[in-house]
This record gives structure tokens, sequence and C-alpha cells, in this order.
């Protein structure tokens, strides 16, 4: 009595290898439809933010944060800390009761950006956005603008978009200036989500390793 073996053919074996190629090559290439879209609302947000800004400073003539008749004109009641109508948007950016929260309160009771109070607005990639001046202390940090400017931050207006993963903070680089985290007009701190970084005006450069995270930030 003869025993029938039983297995898969090359065939088939052919067929199943074929099939999981096509799978493997849809998830990677949905992967990166969807990192490419987190790249452009990255880009759309900060885009916005700055068209924003301007938008108010046509109506008003101030900056908003810093508009020193936003608290009559909405009956906002208290007046955020800083030097109202100096030009200056004053505060950490994500320091309380501050001009940098102040931005956003009054971009939003302008109508200029979508919601309601002084909470920072978040990225595509649930990283905070926010607004501060150098360093935060309304002062021009020491040396930001000296002979090392290509390897610092800004000592102007800066949006600050955090929790980027190295290749959209990449990304967004190269679409928006030079691509060199140190230098342009859009410079970059490795650590992600962390507004403290601001304050220590080092840029750093770009590592893809796949777990990174990075603050960038723009000049207004």
């Amino acid at each position: 009595m003869t025993r029938k073996e039983t297995g898969f053919t090359l065939v088939e074996i052919a067929i199943v290898l074929v099939i999981i190629g096509l799978l493997l090559g849809g998830i990677l290439k949905g992967q990166e439809m969807i990192t490419q879209a987190k790249i452009k609302n990255v880009i759309a947000d900060m885009s916005g933010v700055s068209a924003a800004m301007y938008g108010y400073q046509d109506r008003y003539r101030a900056l908003p944060g810093d508009d020193k008749d936003a608290v009559t004109r909405w009956s906002i009641g208290t007046a955020p800390s800083g030097t109202q109508g100096n030009g200056v948007v004053e505060g950490a950016y994500t320091a309380a009761g501050t001009e940098a929260l102040a931005f956003w309160d009054q971009l939003r009771r302008a109508g200029f950006v979508s919601g309601s109070g002084a909470e920072n607005p978040f990225n595509a990639v649930s990283g905070k956005m926010g607004v501060q001046t150098g360093d935060g202390s309304g002062a021009t940090p020491a040396g930001v603008l000296g002979t090392a400017a290509d390897t610092q931050l800004f000592s102007g207006l800066i949006l600050c978009s955090g929790n980027l993963p190295d290749k959209i903070a990449i990304s967004v680089d190269a679409q928006m200036d030079d691509g060199n985290g140190k230098a342009g007009s859009v410079r970059t701190m490795k650590g992600g989500g962390a507004p403290a970084l601001v304050a220590k005006a080092a840029a750093d450069t770009y590592t893809e390793d796949g777990v990174s995270l990075y603050l960038s930030c723009r000049q207004l």
C-alpha cells in the first residue's frame, strides 16, 4: 500500500509569496501616504498661523498677544503679563497668563484661528505649536545673531511646532527652507515636545534614525 504525500507545489508557494509581497507593498505605500499627509498638514499649519498673524496686524495695527486694545475691545477683563503695545510678544510659548498664550486667544477672538481660549493648538502629530520672541524673556538672547548665527535660533518672533518625527521635521525644513536644521528661516532642536528647548537657543542637525523627535521653529 502506497502512501500519498501532500504539500504545496512550487506554483502555489510562488502565488502566496506574490500575494504577501503585494500586501507589504500596499502597507508601506499607505504608511508613506500618511506621512506625506502629515508633512503637508504641518506646513499648512505653520503657514496658516503666519497668515493669520499678518491678517490681525492689518486689521488692528498690532501684534496678537501684544495688542493693548484687546482687553477693552473684547471685554477680556485681565491683560496678559508683559508690556502691551511694544511690538514684542513676551513670555515662553506655554507660560500661562503671558502674551505668548494671549496670541492664540486674540487670534481666535478675531476669527483668524478656529476654537476659543488661550490654549496652544496641536499640529498633525499631536505636538504643541507656540510663538515667542527669542528665548521667551522678551529680550534678545546674547549671541543669538552674533558670529555663530548659523548654529543659533532667532532673536525675533518665532513659531515653533513640537514633537515632529525625524522624517517629518527634515521634510518640513526642506520644503519650507533649506533642509539645514542649523541655518535659514527654519531651525530645529532635538528633543521633540519640550517648549523649554527654545530657551537654549542652540540649533541641531538632523539625524534620521526613526526615533528622534524635533522641535522646529520658523521666524515670523
